[in-house]
């Protein structure tokens, strides 16, 4: 027989070395008795703990609740009781992860807000602007080129990557404008640049004089396609000082579900229609991107509800483009999500990596979710420029009926399409 004070140096190597600290004392002191019955294995003892938070985080129930009925309900003892205790587990969280996703009526439990400092670096030499960081021949991209105008964000989504990038620090570049300055930008060629990638571009509004440095960058290069991605509703810039019209203004539109119960923090959709269609009024061009769409039991009504409202409101002459994505994950995200310990829904689903080795849904998933927005925006297929985001090949043609034959077709198209939109 095993000597228990063997398995008590084991355990506290495996806790150590999982999320079983996060855990409450209850999960804690029940994850522990079951540990030193059952002799885990570190794999075992991972997998339990995983378990038992993504539980909890879903809302659906509790490990040591189900653990009970599940051993109440066998008659077999000793190795043969744990391997069955164990498949079962496995196979109730397959279960969960294989069915849409239902939210309850009551919103899961809101986090508080993080506090957050403010540091503005004082002509900091960190580069604020590259390509795209998913740029790839694997996927059809649009050569996006990112600027950095802001490292952190004061929202709360669960599913965001940028939680994973930096601090507690929120830093601005006393520098920016100049930084801006020193891109250098070919005057004959067309280049989408933009910001929303380490920070939502309007939540800050012209704080440090940021948006005034993007705006003049964007005057001083009309070549170029300058857009501002975000979940809030601050536009008072925008409606307060004349804007280059080769600015445009993106939302980021989701349902009020995944809103209220992921999207911490931010505007709801109706103050975000409100903002867009405010911008639209003043004759900056509005654009929308939804992403990520989320895979959920009402998605196939809510989405489209939302495509409805928005040909509804807005000419498509007032919307450059509109873009479809889904829930992608780097693995440190889905490690920080469980880390967190925010009651969240987002990981609750079956996961399968993508051509750059991130998880996202499964292709069926994709192509079902992409093709009913985009035939759902049928009357605006013509004027407005519709693409999709982080995408292969095969999922265009799926979704789309087409496909550009390389990423330099793809870019060419979008900036021939958006720019002879902004001519008068």
């Amino acid at each position: 027989m095993t000597n228990p004070f063997d398995y008590s140096q084991k355990f506290e190597s495996f806790k150590n070395q999982t999320l079983y600290g996060k855990l409450d004392r209850e999960q804690q002191d029940f994850i522990r008795s079951q540990a030193f019955v059952h002799r885990f294995t570190f794999q075992e003892f991972r997998q339990v703990v995983e378990i038992s938070r993504d539980l909890s985080l879903w809302r659906e129930g509790n490990l040591p609740d189900w653990w009970s009925v599940e051993t109440s309900r066998s008659t077999l003892h000793g190795p043969a009781l744990k391997k069955h205790l164990i498949n079962n587990l496995r196979a109730h969280i397959q279960k969960l992860k294989n069915a849409p996703v239902v939210y309850p009526e009551e919103a899961l439990t809101r986090p508080k807000q993080r506090e957050k400092n403010l540091i503005a670096t004082e002509n900091s030499e960190k580069k604020i602007h590259g390509m795209c960081p998913v740029a790839s021949e694997k996927t059809v991209c649009c050569n996006l080129r990112t600027i950095d105008a802001v490292e952190n964000c004061i929202f709360g989504c669960s599913y965001c990557t940028i939680q994973t990038f930096y601090s507690d620090n929120i830093v601005f570049h006393e520098n920016f404008a100049e930084k801006l300055k020193a891109i250098s930008i070919e005057p004959d060629r067309f280049y989408h640049f933009g910001t929303g990638q380490s920070s939502d571009a309007l939540a800050w509004g012209n704080r440090n004089g940021i948006l005034e440095a993007i705006c003049q960058f964007a005057a001083d290069h009309p070549n170029i396609l300058m857009e501002l991605k975000t979940k809030s509703d601050n536009i008072h810039y925008f409606l307060e000082n004349e804007v280059p019209a080769n600015i445009v203004c993106s939302w980021s539109m989701n349902t009020p579900t995944i809103i209220t119960n992921e999207e911490h923090f931010t505007a709801s959709l109706e103050k975000r229609l409100g903002a867009a269609r405010q911008v639209a009024d003043k004759g900056v061009k509005v654009s929308f991107h939804f992403h990520p769409m989320v895979y959920y039991d009402d998605w196939q009504r809510d989405y489209p509800e939302i495509a409805a409202t928005l040909m509804q409101k807005f000419k498509p002459e007032e919307v450059l483009f509109i873009s479809f994505g889904s829930v992608t994950f780097i693995k440190p995200v889905i490690q920080k999500i469980r880390a967190l310990g925010y009651q969240t829904k987002i990981l609750q689903t079956e996961f399968v990596s993508d051509p750059h080795g991130k998880l996202t849904y499964a292709d069926d998933i994709k192509i079902k979710m992409f093709k009913t927005m985009y035939e759902t925006f049928a009357p605006w297929h013509d004027p407005v420029f519709m693409y999709l985001c982080m995408e292969k090949a095969a999922i265009w043609e799926n979704a789309f009926g087409y496909v550009y034959g390389s990423n330099e077709e793809f870019e060419k198209d979008f900036g021939f399409k958006t720019m002879s939109k902004l001519l008068p």
